[in-house]
């Protein structure tokens, strides 16, 4: 069995050991067997040309793999999958593009934040911004609303919760890049790549193009001309 390429859905994520259970039948018996689906296993799969990219497997995944004795023999193990198509995922995708708006509850595995969508037990990774607040202990497995980005690339889609919390440092910078004030920032890096300024206080920092003369210590007065809360680009004056 262990060259046939069998077919399966995954009825199971373990995100912090990176494994997958899929539920599959041979002969119509009903079975199951877990795989891992982790960077360096799929990078070298990716490389033998057995699959053409990497994948962040979902519950509801239909997947190609192979079934075989472990290295200890003691158990079946998944070898070779292969990410397919999952229909649950198309459904959330169309629904984004007239009504990004859901359900779920937060959860955390290998210091990462996903939230679970109620309805399809679809697990997406949760954009976190660096002058985000992290999300609180006692909000985990409780109820959230959130939103679907990148919805072009299905393997990269993350989750976007509304409900988010910023440090005031960020707040200060929205209210300076609004009115284009000048700010007084203050050189703490250079290197050959670029100059590198504390904006507002040293929790807002922002990178210049570089500049022979400037050090360490210097004060550049810059303006903020984008923010987001996942970038800030800023303009020498």
């Amino acid at each position: 069995m262990a060259n046939t390429i069998l077919q399966g859905r995954i009825s199971f994520v373990n995100h912090e050991k990176k494994t997958v259970m899929i539920e599959y039948e041979v002969n119509g018996k009903k079975k199951a067997v877990n795989g891992p689906v982790d960077d360096e296993t799929q990078l070298l799969l990716k490389k033998k040309g057995v699959i053409k990219k990497t994948h962040e497997f979902h519950i509801g995944d239909v997947v190609n793999f192979t079934s075989g004795i472990s290295e200890r023999g003691n158990k079946m193990v998944a070898s070779n999958i292969c990410f397919l198509y999952n229909t649950a995922l198309d459904v959330l995708v169309n629904k984004a593009k007239t009504q990004n708006r859901f359900l779920g509850y937060l959860k955390i595995a290998d210091d990462k934040y996903f939230v679970k969508e109620i309805d399809s037990y679809l697990f997406f990774p949760v954009s976190v911004s660096p002058w985000q607040v992290r999300p609180a202990e006692n909000k985990l497995n409780e109820p959230v609303t959130f939103m679907l980005e990148n919805l072009e690339k299905k393997d990269k889609i993350t989750a976007k919760l509304f409900d988010n919390t910023y440090i005031p440092e960020f707040h200060a910078a929205l209210k300076l890049h609004k009115s284009q004030a000048p700010v007084e920032a203050v050189v703490y890096k250079v290197s050959p790549h670029g100059i590198y300024v504390n904006v507002v206080g040293e929790k807002i920092q922002a990178k210049l193009p570089f500049k022979e003369g400037v050090k360490v210590g210097d004060i550049i007065s810059v303006k903020i001309v984008y923010l987001s809360p996942a970038k800030i680009i800023v303009q020498a004056l």
